[in-house]
């Protein structure tokens, strides 16, 4: 029929017309294509699955799993219209594949999450609700589409608000059941955040899995952290879009201890930060002591969030070799956070942040700190947290504070280096506690304040540094350092000295080849009483 149909027109309308037919009838938006699902797909409507958004189909797409599992694996097809689900297992070799138009929509009955299974809960490792979607051991697994993942996360936030303000020890049967199955958790002092039992789950967590696809699909209204890979090996993340409004710790991408990610091309709004690095917390994280090893991430855009990139604070296991390249940041809290506290332990180093563009960022556009949680100076050990060899490359923006690189008495920050670097800003950087800092080819413009403030510090190297702003204190503060090294740096026509040192410093500071002709002096030598420490 389609052939006589193309001779007719052939013949009444040329040879041109019918090459433009062709394409629209034949192409992949086609008017005769009958579906986009892939070819020895399994459709879930064929198992029963109903899109009417009302009728749960969590049975039916798992004997759709199962039917393909069966062959070895296969692509499990959702066309168009709204599923309601309950959480979802698979299996190796197993895709789900969301349409144009499908909305996976999934139950807020808690009982559905039942039976509990093993998880990691801020980096603890903790028996807890289901996961939305869920795989153990598979090898092979993907989530595809140009489809909705629709958590429906309200009922979560409010009866996690409801269980956090309770008092008493009367608990609800999902509290009972998670403290049945947890009895000891391995937890620091303090953290009482797992004795209250009603822990909300992630919504995607492959676990202990190889060979992770997140693909093209959209995802709202998550309960908890949304993507959330855990022990996992061989992780990309292409290409999605996250939107999770004002809500508790619903992150964006967390992969958790896992080896050999790659994230791009996402678009993230959420309600805590946007991507996460993870490697478990304090005691039971350094008993697993799984790092997360080899992580790239590149072409995101960040919205809402309290971080753009952040790393830890659950970092115990470890974090080294991450690569931050071609993002933006626009209205997050902060752009590049990395923190830890006395407690914690593990090592992050070996980090690369390359062009960044920073956009009214509501706090630090860069913030490094191992004091996250305040505590008195310790001796060096297992639980001492280690940051090191960190390198920023190619960031503008706009914040509030430009960056704060907060030490350990300890044991400093060390290796950290920020070039061609140009930030407006409220406030400067502050550093305290720190070696082996260095600014190359640095323009900080401050609208208060010093653009650079140095406490507590050995190993500064100031490089092509300059500012355009002519506040009324020095542009460079230093207070108590060791072995400052300022060269090739400018200071703008009309400021005050460039320089203001402490007396007993003063002998450590080195001046060579800086252009400070237009300022009123190049150093100002103060008293130690004069300058307080922050």
């Amino acid at each position: 029929m389609k052939v006589s149909l193309l001779c007719r027109v052939q013949a009444v309308t040329g040879p041109v017309f019918l090459i433009l037919l062709c394409l629209q009838l034949f192409g992949s938006g086609g008017l005769l294509a009958q579906t986009a699902m892939p070819p020895g797909a399994y459709d879930v409507r064929s198992f029963g699955a109903v899109a009417d958004g009302q009728t749960k189909c969590t049975e039916s797409i798992a004997r759709a799993i199962a039917a393909a599992g069966e062959r070895g694996g296969g692509t499990i097809y959702f066309p168009g219209g709204t599923f309601l689900t309950g959480p979802i297992h698979l299996s190796s070799h197993i895709t789900l594949f969301l349409d144009a138009g499908a909305v996976l929509k999934f139950s807020t009955n808690f009982d559905d999450y039942l039976p509990m299974v093993p998880s990691r809960w801020e980096g603890i490792e903790v028996t807890n609700f289901s996961p939305f979607i869920y795989a153990q051991n598979a090898a092979n697994i993907a989530i595809r589409g140009r489809g909705t993942l629709d958590g429906q996360g309200r009922t979560w936030w409010q009866e996690w608000s409801r269980v956090r303000s309770s008092k008493g020890d009367e608990k609800n049967k999902w509290q009972q059941e998670f403290a049945r199955l947890n009895p000891n958790p391995l937890v620091a002092e303090g953290y009482k955040t797992l004795e209250k039992g009603f822990m909300r789950p992630p919504f995607i967590q492959p676990y202990n899995c190889t060979n992770v696809l997140i693909e093209g699909v959209t995802i709202i209204n998550s309960p908890f952290w949304t993507v959330t890979p855990l022990y996992c090996e061989n992780v990309t993340v292409n290409a999605v879009v996250i939107k999770n409004p004002e809500s508790p710790n619903t992150d964006g991408i967390n992969p958790d201890s896992c080896h050999n990610v790659h994230i791009s091309n996402c678009s993230i709004s959420v309600g805590d930060d946007c991507i996460t690095i993870k490697s478990g917390r304090d005691a039971d994280g350094r008993r697993v002591g799984r790092p997360a090893e080899n992580y790239t991430i590149s072409n995101c855009t960040m919205a809402d969030g309290h971080g753009g990139v952040v790393i830890g604070s659950e970092m115990s296991g470890g974090v080294k070799n991450i690569t931050i390249a071609n993002c933006i940041f626009d209205g997050t809290d902060r752009g590049i956070r990395i923190k830890s506290a006395r407690g914690r332990g593990g090592v992050v180093e070996d980090v690369r942040v390359n062009n960044i563009v920073m956009r009214n960022i509501k706090n630090e556009a860069v913030i490094l700190t191992t004091i996250y949680e305040k505590s008195a100076p310790q001796p060096v050990s297992e639980t001492t947290p280690i940051f090191r060899n960190i390198r920023f490359n190619g960031i503008t923006g706009d914040a509030k504070i430009a960056g704060e690189l907060s030490g350990l008495a300890e044991m400093p920050l060390e290796g950290i280096s920020f070039s061609d670097v140009k930030l407006d800003a409220t406030t400067g950087f502050t550093i305290i506690d720190s070696k082996d800092i260095g600014f190359h080819n640095v323009t900080i413009n401050a609208a208060k304040g010093p653009g650079i403030l140095a406490d507590k510090t050995m190993g500064l190297e100031l490089d092509g540094v300059r500012t355009t702003q002519t506040n009324a204190e020095a542009f460079v503060d230093l207070r108590d350092i060791k072995s400052v090294f300022i060269h090739g740096c400018s200071a703008p026509p009309g400021g005050n000295a460039f320089v203001s040192v402490r007396a007993e410093s003063r002998p450590e500071l080195v001046l060579e080849g800086n252009n400070f002709g237009v300022a009123k002096s190049q150093v100002t030598v103060v008293e130690s009483s004069s300058k307080p420490s922050p």
